[in-house]
Formats: structure tokens, sequence, C-alpha cells
């Protein structure tokens, strides 16, 4: 694996994303995360997953840098395989955790809301939530049900049409995390509930899940073509498509 660091533990598995500082997510670490996550929900002897990333950031969302260099196919691959990766974690049956080690604005935190428990590093300068609207990147309709079904639909709707960040003690507030942690401690306790869960019956849990999140699956387009179909095709409005290239451009000065 290119971006990703497997660790085996007896019972479970922890996937750490590892693209540089940021974790930033392009192509490439998408059809990694899809192929690891297959690979373990297929592996009997794994019995969970963590989702983790690297000391300040967890991912900071989609690489910008790189896909405003992409080219039409490019980009319409990019988001199919993205929202089919979003699918496949929210169907996971098995118990997955993230382990939020940093920052997690708008792919970060498409990322983190798939998972059963979300436990954060605490600090203010730490941020988390779905800003989409606010760097102009359609959101799926798929997304706006998993906000809600975590922090109800009044709450989501306000906060994903301001395109908010949330801070840490916000996002335990709003129940988008349900624990926050200094940032040595935020993997530790996600393997003590994922060792919680790996000591229960199996057929039981699987199936408790399932019945629990039936009436978000039941939402869900599952097709991954259609879930982020407009985000792809307003990627190439020429307004939004200015206003990107300037927030690359003020970003990109920034690093220099």
């Amino acid at each position: 694996m290119e971006h990703l660091i497997i660790q085996e533990r007896q019972d479970y598995t922890i996937v750490r994303l590892n693209r540089g500082k940021a974790n930033a997510l392009n192509f490439t670490m998408v059809e990694e995360l899809r192929s690891t996550i297959k690979a373990l929900e297929n592996k009997e002897s794994v019995k969970g997953v963590i989702l983790t990333g690297q000391p300040h950031f967890f991912s900071a969302g989609l690489d910008l840098v790189e896909l405003i260099q992409y080219d039409e196919a490019q980009i319409s691959a990019f988001f199919t395989a993205f929202g089919a990766l979003y699918n496949e974690l929210l169907l996971f049956k098995k118990p997955l955790i993230a382990a939020i080690t940093g920052h997690s604005p708008a792919g970060g935190c498409v990322l983190a809301v798939t998972c059963d428990n979300r436990y954060m590093a605490e600090g203010e300068k730490y941020v988390i939530g779905l800003n989409e609207v606010a760097v102009n990147i359609q959101i799926s309709q798929n997304l706006t049900e998993v906000y809600s079904f975590w922090m109800g639909h009044g709450r989501a709707h306000r906060y994903i049409l301001e395109g908010k960040l949330l801070n840490g003690k916000e996002a335990l507030e709003a129940g988008l995390v349900d624990e926050l942690l200094p940032l040595e401690e935020v993997l530790p306790r996600a393997e003590k509930q994922m060792k919680r869960y790996v000591m229960a019956d199996q057929e039981i849990l699987i199936n408790t899940k399932q019945k629990l999140r039936k009436p978000l699956w039941d939402k869900l387009d599952t097709n991954p073509e259609n879930a982020l179909k407009e985000a792809a095709q307003l990627w190439w409005k020429p307004e939004i498509r200015q206003k990107m290239v300037a927030y690359v451009e003020s970003f990109t000065n920034k690093k220099k």
C-alpha cells in the first residue's frame, strides 16, 4: 500500500491513513481504501476495523491541489470511486471505529461519519465537519442523510448550509463525536472499545448493527455513479472552477 499502513491485531485491524502531513485524499488513496475495506470485510479472522490518521490530521479532505489538475474523465472516476467508498464504509457489516487524530474537515469527516464510534483528539485547533458548500463542492444526498442520522435533521440542515466546521467541544455537543481525549489517548480509546466489540457474539453484533442502520441504509442511493454525479458535473461550472483555482492558488502560496 502506498498511502495506508495496516496494523494487524489479534481480532481486529487498524488502518492508518498515511499520505503526507495532512492525509489529503486523491484517487489512488481512495482506491487503496476501497480494496482494503473489501478485503477486511471478507476476512473471517478480522472482527472489526479502526480507521485512524497521523498526529494532528485524520484527513484534511480532498486533495484539491491534485484534483484541480484532473481532466473530465479523471474527475468523474474520482467522484464515482469516492461515492462508492462512502457507501462501502457505511454498509460495512463489522464494527468500524474512527480514531480522529486531529483535523477532519470535508472528506475527512465523510470517512469519520460512516463509523460506529468516533473518538477525537481534544484541542480548539482541531475541526471536523462538512464544509463542502463553503468550498464550492456539491454534497450528496447520501451524505446529508448520515449527518442527520448522527445529529438530527434540523441541526444537520443548518450546519451543512453554513459549511460549518466544528471544534471538538461543538462536535461532542452535537453528537458528531463520542468522546474527546488527549491526542495520544485517541487510538488506545478506540482499541478499548473495539476489544469490547470483539468479545460479543459476532452474529448477534452484526445482526444488531444491521437493524440499527436499516433506516439509514434504506435511504441510500447505492449506485456510486449517481451519488456524486452532480459534484462531478458542477466541478466544471466556469464560476465554480474560477473560485476553486483561486482557492488552490491561495492555499499553495501560503505553503511557500
